[in-house]
């Protein structure tokens, strides 16, 4: 089980992902398709055709971290996403992983701060 901070960044990588790929593969694919530093600590999360598998790709303390995980029976709420990624916060990571879908729970309006600009 992941352990997530409220800090953290989580992003889902749009299209289907072949499982096959590793810890090279999917780190490629974070740079160059998404245009994202793999090695920044942000978590990558894929799926493949059948949404019967995800695979989560973080860096933590000068490796790489890849977790997986195969259902056995029934598919993953995979959100539709217009563009190449979509950002989620850990609550969200947590509904879509036990199988609850991220789109029809509706999150209250509540005052969160803007995130810091980094110079």
């Amino acid at each position: 089980m992941l352990s997530l901070a409220p800090s953290d960044r989580i992003f889902l990588v749009a299209g289907p992902t072949d499982m096959r790929k590793s810890f090279d593969t999917l780190a490629a694919i974070v740079s160059n398709e998404l245009g994202r530093d793999p090695t920044s600590g942000e978590y990558f999360v894929f799926c493949n055709r059948r949404r019967n598998r995800v695979k989560v790709l973080f860096w933590n303390r000068g490796g790489f971290w890849l977790c997986a995980k195969r259902l056995e029976k029934g598919t993953f709420a995979w959100p539709k996403i217009g563009d190449s990624e979509l950002k989620l916060s850990g609550e969200e990571l947590a509904l879509l992983l036990s199988g609850i879908e991220v789109r029809e729970v509706r999150r209250r309006r509540w005052y969160e701060p803007r995130e810091k600009i980094r110079r």
